[in-house]
């Protein structure tokens, strides 16, 4: 399958939609459903007035629909309106859903000019082969939502926060991108909860607003773990795998694997840099600068063979996490036996 450039970003897209720049087909695909959801729900509460949503606006469900009633939808004139919106959400859900959207061909090659069709197709990416997606391209939005990468994390939460009008310190974002992972959908529940309980006159969120708010541990959490094997600080990071052991529901090993993964994937990108100042170090990571020095501390106790050795074992802890080579190991006896290999 052809890979599918992204022309239009988030950003770019929800930027024309705010300025009542529209396009008449918006076709919305990929593993993220976050960014999907958004742009659908602005197109669905804000292009139509609450009088012309009665006549003007159809939603529509993969599940329980054909391309052929989303074209006769999509090709009706709009009334007392400018436009007539259509969405259909789940596309992936339609009965055999690739041969079934290769017949919006036949509404793709004459678009209607008064009609906004969105399409929501979620988990997968179409084939830009496909005479229909050729036409999107040339004629409307064709955006391809895709997962951030766990290092993306914290950034956005910063900016997401700053377009809700939000402060969010670089130590809170990344605590908060630790103890969730990259569900964004989640991640927003949560900064909208916050939003709600912050004192009155607060706009900022800071590390004990989430501590108390959110669950996370204010000393025992994923993020003070890599703290501690950065300083080679042998009992604290013991002492939070202890922790982690004596409260298993609240810490899943897939995910404190993955922030020790990172971390000494990026402390391996440190060590190689030639140029490890904090502006040209924090840009090369994709990191807050506020997070260099503790990078420039851990360099010193891990040299490079060190630390392709670590990952290794990171590597090795996550496929015995998954019952490959040992007979149902603990998460505390792989994580406890994982730092004592980093350790010493």
């Amino acid at each position: 399958m052809a890979k599918i450039e992204n022309k239009f970003t988030f950003d770019t897209v929800l930027s024309d939609l705010r300025q009542k720049k529209y396009y008449p087909i918006y076709f919305l695909m990929g593993e993220e459903p976050f960014f999907i959801d958004k742009i659908s729900d602005y197109i669905e509460q804000n292009v139509l007035s609450e009088e012309e949503k009665d006549m003007n606006l159809k939603v529509l469900y993969g599940k329980d629909t054909k391309v052929e009633q989303v074209i006769m939808e999509a090709k009706q004139f709009p009334f007392m309106a400018d436009y007539r919106v259509v969405i259909l959400k789940e596309a992936q859900n339609l009965d055999r859903s690739e041969k079934q959207l290769d017949k919006l061909e036949f509404y793709t090659k004459n678009i209607p000019k008064n009609t906004i069709l969105v399409i929501c197709y979620k988990f997968k990416t179409a084939d830009k082969r496909k005479k229909y997606i050729k036409d999107v391209e040339n004629n409307g939005v064709l955006f391809n939502s895709t997962t951030l990468y766990d290092n993306q994390v914290p950034t956005w939460i910063v900016n997401y926060c700053k377009n809700v009008s939000l402060q969010i310190d670089a130590k809170a974002a990344k605590m908060l991108a630790e103890h969730i992972g990259n569900d964004l959908s989640r991640i927003t529940t949560e900064i909208d909860k916050l939003l709600i309980l912050l004192p009155k006159n607060t706009k900022t969120i800071t590390f004990e607003i989430i501590e108390k708010n959110v669950g996370v541990s204010k000393s025992f959490n994923n993020f003070e773990l890599t703290n501690a094997l950065g300083q080679k600080n042998i009992l604290l990071a013991n002492r939070i795998v202890a922790y982690f052991g004596q409260n298993p529901k609240d810490f899943a090993i897939t995910l404190t694997l993955a922030t020790m993964f990172n971390y000494f994937v990026n402390l391996l990108h440190y060590q190689l840099l030639e140029d490890k100042s904090q502006a040209n170090a924090a840009t090369v990571l994709g990191i807050n600068p506020y997070f260099v020095s503790g990078y420039a501390t851990a360099a010193r106790f891990y040299p490079t063979p060190k630390l392709r050795e670590i990952i290794h074992q990171i590597r090795i802890a996550d496929a015995r996490s998954k019952g490959f080579g040992v007979v149902s190991p603990t998460s505390e006896y792989i994580l406890k036996e994982l730092v004592f290999r980093i350790l010493h």
